[in-house]
């Protein structure tokens, strides 16, 4: 059966909250949310009253696991007060779910490149993940979305070595990029079986650069706001937004189209598709 992905252009938090409830399903017991808590610096992620009213009518725990490079978030001490500062505290609870180790590895026995994945070991205190990204370009990916949440997100600071070096923590940015990219594919593989499909995904197409939100200095967006997308098939959902950016008309897409297509970002998707994570073809529904 086609996935749906439910599509708004209207960008507001009470309509995140509605694309979240267009979806019909319930996500069960202790919820994880997973978001991205903004390098310090960067001026383009989405900030948490954006994400307020979807979290608050879920319930459930903010999560995050510290970076693989040196900066505001990669270690729990610095994270935590990036969060603070960036105010996420004020209105939920955090867990850094590698803030402690030993990290929980997970097997990928169909991973084409990586057979084993790292994530902080508090992920096992949570029935169910609500993945909320923030569709833009990302410097070595081509672009982030669910997948990368999915995949580099739910990483320990090691993990992200580990999936950044193909396998390889010891050579981490020096990788061959499309097997970087199969390697994201089979991480996202492995936290999607963890929760046994128990996850939902809400990406927004707002304030798109051609960097991450990893970046401190990232450049300003450089194309039109598009939208919101929900869905409950992670693939599906990357795909709507990289057919989005396509058939838009704002002149501004050139560049960030240009970043996606020199670092294959498509790869990704077409890696997670065949790996069965889910569908490049879907059905567009707008609430």
């Amino acid at each position: 059966m086609t996935p749906k992905v439910f599509f708004s252009p209207v960008i507001t938090p009470e309509k995140v909250l509605e694309l979240y409830k267009a979806l019909e399903v319930r996500l069960p017991g202790k919820v994880a949310l997973k978001v991205h808590s903004g390098e310090p610096g960067n001026q383009n992620f989405l900030r948490p009253d954006f994400w307020k009213p979807v979290i608050d009518a879920v319930g459930g725990t903010v999560v995050e696991c510290n970076t693989a490079y040196k900066g505001g978030r990669d270690v729990a001490e610095r994270h935590m007060d990036t969060f603070r500062k960036h105010g996420w505290l004020d209105h939920f609870p955090v867990d850094l779910l590698d803030a402690q180790g030993p990290d929980l590895e997970l097997a990928i026995p169909q991973g084409k490149v990586i057979q084993k994945n790292y994530v902080g070991k508090d992920i096992a205190n949570y029935d169910s993940m609500l993945v909320l990204s923030h569709f833009k370009g990302h410097p070595m990916g081509g672009y982030g979305g669910a997948l990368k949440q999915l995949s580099i997100g739910v990483a320990s600071a090691f993990g992200k070595k580990y999936i950044h070096g193909a396998g390889d923590p010891t050579n981490p940015w020096k990788s061959d990029p499309d097997r970087f990219k199969d390697a994201m594919a089979d991480a996202a593989k492995s936290v999607v079986d963890f929760f046994e499909g128990r996850i939902l995904y809400i990406n927004v197409m707002k304030n798109m650069s051609v960097d991450c939100d990893c970046c401190a200095v990232a450049e300003d967006p450089c194309i039109k706001d598009i939208g919101i997308l929900a869905s409950t098939d992670p693939v599906a959902i990357d795909q709507a937004c990289l057919d989005l950016v396509y058939a838009c008309d704002d002149p501004g897409k050139s560049h960030l189209i240009q970043r996606i297509e020199s670092r294959n970002g498509v790869r990704t998707v077409e890696a997670a598709a065949a790996l069965g994570l889910g569908s490049r073809q879907y059905q567009l529904v707008e609430v």
